[in-house]
C-alpha cells in the first residue's frame, strides 16, 4: 500500500532539488557567462525615444552560444541577436569547452533524473530496499562532482581564438582580459554549491519519512501523513 509522507525536510529537499536541475539547465544554455569589451556605438545607433546615440554595447558569449548586435541594412537601429555560435558539437570554441559541455550535460542529467524522480518521493520512500532519498542523495553528490569539473576546465578555454575576438588580445587561458563573467557562470557556481547542500539534507529528508512518529501514524492506518 501506497503510504503519502510529506514533511518538512522532505518538501524542502524536493524543491531544492527541481531548483538546482533548472538552475544549472538555465545557466549552461545562456550565452551569459562572457561579457564582452564594449562596442562603441556608431552614427547610426540612434535611439528612437530619445534622439540620442545609443550606450556602447557588451556582446555576450556562452560554451556554444553567443549575443552580439547587428544592423540592419536600410533601418537606423540595432537589434541583439542571440543563437548558437557552433551548428555541431566539434565547432564549440575550444577543446577545454567541449569537455565543460560534457561534464555539464551529464551533471545536469542527472539533477534533472533526481529532481523528477523527487517528485515520487512522497508516495515511494525505498527502492529494492533502500532508501530512495540515499540513493538520489548520491546522485547529486556525483553530479556535482560532474558540475565541478567542467567549472574548472571552462577558464582554461579563455585563450581561444573566440575568447580573444571577445576579451582582447591578453585574454588567456584562467585570464580573462577585458571581458568579466556574466551571471550565467555565477548561477552555475551557486547550482553546484547547493547541489552538494541537496546531497547531505536528502539525508535529514529521509530520516524525517522514517522517524518514530510517522512508523506510528502508518500503524494507525493512516495513508495521508502530514508532518510539519
Amino acid at each position: 500500500m501506497c503510504h503519502v509522507i510529506v514533511t518538512c525536510r522532505s518538501m524542502l529537499w524536493t524543491l531544492l532539488s527541481i531548483v538546482v536541475a533548472f538552475a544549472e539547465l538555465i545557466a549552461f544554455m545562456s550565452a551569459d557567462w562572457l561579457i564582452g569589451k564594449a562596442k562603441p556605438s556608431s552614427s547610426d545607433d540612434v535611439d528612437n525615444r530619445t534622439g540620442g546615440t545609443q550606450e556602447p554595447y557588451h556582446p555576450t558569449l556562452g560554451i556554444y552560444g553567443r549575443c552580439t548586435r547587428i544592423s540592419h541594412m536600410q533601418l537606423s537601429r540595432r537589434d541583439t541577436l542571440c543563437g548558437p555560435y557552433a551548428e555541431n558539437f566539434s565547432e564549440i570554441a575550444s577543446g577545454f569547452w567541449q569537455a565543460t559541455a560534457i561534464f555539464l550535460a551529464v551533471g545536469i542529467m542527472i539533477l534533472c533524473a533526481v529532481a523528477f524522480v523527487s517528485v515520487f518521493t512522497m508516495c515511494v520512500q525505498s527502492i529494492m530496499k533502500k532508501s530512495i532519498f540515499n540513493v538520489c542523495g548520491l546522485l547529486q553528490g556525483i553530479a556535482g562532482l560532474f558540475l565541478i569539473l567542467g567549472l574548472i576546465l571552462y577558464p582554461a578555454g579563455w585563450g581561444c581564438q573566440k575568447a580573444i575576438s571577445y576579451c582582447g588580445p591578453y585574454a588567456s587561458a584562467y585570464k580573462l582580459g577585458d571581458c568579466s563573467l556574466g551571471w550565467a557562470f555565477y548561477t552555475a557556481i551557486g547550482g553546484t554549491i547547493l547541489t552538494f547542500i541537496c546531497a547531505v539534507f536528502s539525508a535529514q529528508a529521509e530520516i524525517a519519512t522514517s522517524s518514530d512518529k510517522v512508523q506510528e501514524e502508518i500503524e494507525e492506518g493512516k495513508n495521508l501523513i502530514c508532518l510539519l
